[in-house]
């Protein structure tokens, strides 16, 4: 086969059913786990002003490598956009435009866009999902959106993740923790890798997310945040593991994990698939962040959410065996073998009494049309030929067991909705 003049843009895929079904369905798993919990879905613009994500932190790599910037084409107003690197900040940019009342619960599911190196479950066009909670500073909303998430999985059928939970203290403590980072950092300077070492002089703290095999033993002897924390920072994150106790939680205090963004403070969360490998094994994260809000322009508004990319999940899923893709949506396949006419009429009919029907085109040959029709996954074929127009019947066949049966055309649909409620698909 000839190579195509285009294709998709690196980093990017076409994704055709009927993998798109299993993807919409834990769109929809997630959906009714976040409704049933009070959030209610936002949907975003997919690109924004770009000072919306300076915010996230100008040492971070999303704002200083990854985003995908364009100038607006209006020439009187001139502006800079760029496509989301991700969602929150845009949820807040919402909120401190709206104003809704708080607690302001809400989900939501779309595509994020980072120029970055692709690789397992990672694309420069990568969808996610995710929920965030504003307007309370309770250590109880944590457990809550850590929960929602946790429930999620489970709903999935995941058993192997794990979750990862650290404090990244307040604004009290923080610079304290940073100059001691700092120090230590600079006094094994030596022995970080180059990129670690730019990294430091801008930001100490994004060191230790750096997955650089020579920077590891640096970073396992450098002090930990949770050593730092004031008395109250300590009781907040001390709340939020006994909560997490109550609920039968597992998790594991891990004092080095910083996430990738600057806007995080005090809890911070991270899910991990043991059934992935470990380079590639984040299935989401996420944590609090006290202060986005305020520095996109609203009042002083406490934060915390999450974001569960949707491609991770599906390869962790498929590690685990769980979490098939549905079962095709097609009931029933007409098979058509006078003039097609009567295949019009017929699938029309059923859909419109709510059974999944298909047909072929371009007068194929019976054989062919019931070809058609195992490859469809529909359960019954609707047979109609000139026997059966004159009799004003069908032939109704089970394509799981062979058998078949003359149905009067008038009752066709309610013989059907019968049969597909006594033995529904599993």
């Amino acid at each position: 086969m000839a190579k195509p003049q285009f294709q998709a843009p690196k980093g990017t895929r076409d994704l055709l059913p009927p993998d798109t079904r299993r993807w919409r369905a834990v769109v929809e798993v997630f959906a009714d786990t976040a409704e049933r919990a009070g959030y209610g879905q936002v949907i975003s613009p997919m690109f924004e002003d770009v000072g919306v994500f300076l915010r996230l932190g100008e040492s971070t790599e999303v704002v200083t490598k990854e985003m995908f910037a364009f100038e607006d084409k209006d020439p009187k107003s001139p502006q800079q956009l760029v496509l989301r690197p991700e969602l929150t900040a845009s949820i807040c940019r919402a909120y401190a435009q709206h104003r809704p009342v708080t607690p302001w619960k809400v989900w939501y599911e779309g595509p994020q866009f980072r120029y970055e190196k692709p690789q397992a479950g990672r694309y420069r066009q990568f969808t996610q999902v995710g929920v965030e909670l504003l307007g309370a500073d309770d250590p109880a909303a944590d457990v809550e959106v850590i929960a929602l998430a946790w429930r999620f999985y489970e709903s999935l059928g995941l058993q192997q993740v794990s979750l990862l939970l650290n404090s990244l203290g307040d604004e009290l403590c923080r610079p304290v923790y940073l100059e001691a980072l700092r120090s230590f950092l600079v006094s094994r300077i030596d022995d970080l890798s180059e990129a670690s070492q730019a990294t430091l002089d801008r930001n100490p703290l994004r060191v230790l997310d750096s997955k650089r095999e020579q920077d590891q033993a640096v970073i396992a002897a450098a002090p930990v945040m949770v050593d730092f924390l004031t008395d109250e920072t300590a009781a907040h994150f001390a709340a939020v593991r006994s909560g997490l106790d109550s609920l039968g939680i597992a998790y594991e205090i891990s004092p080095r994990l910083v996430r990738g963004l600057d806007y995080y403070a005090r809890t911070t969360f991270e899910f991990a698939s043991t059934a992935l490998d470990s380079a590639q094994n984040a299935v989401g994260g996420g944590g609090r962040y006290d202060r986005l809000v305020e520095d996109l322009g609203g009042p002083a508004t406490p934060g915390v959410g999450f974001a569960l990319g949707i491609d991770r999940i599906l390869m962790a899923c498929d590690a685990e065996g769980v979490f098939a893709p549905p079962p095709s949506p097609v009931d029933v396949f007409i098979v058509d073998m006078i003039d097609g006419t009567h295949a019009t009429i017929v699938t029309d009919e059923l859909r419109r009494a709510g059974i999944g029907a298909e047909r072929s085109f371009g007068g194929r040959s019976v054989k062919a049309q019931m070809k058609v029709a195992d490859r469809s996954g529909a359960r019954f074929a609707v047979i109609i030929g000139d026997d059966e127009v004159a009799a004003d019947a069908v032939t109704l066949r089970d394509l799981t067991g062979g058998e078949q049966e003359l149905v009067a055309r008038s009752a066709l649909a309610t013989n059907l909705v019968r049969k597909l409620q006594e033995t529904p698909r599993s």
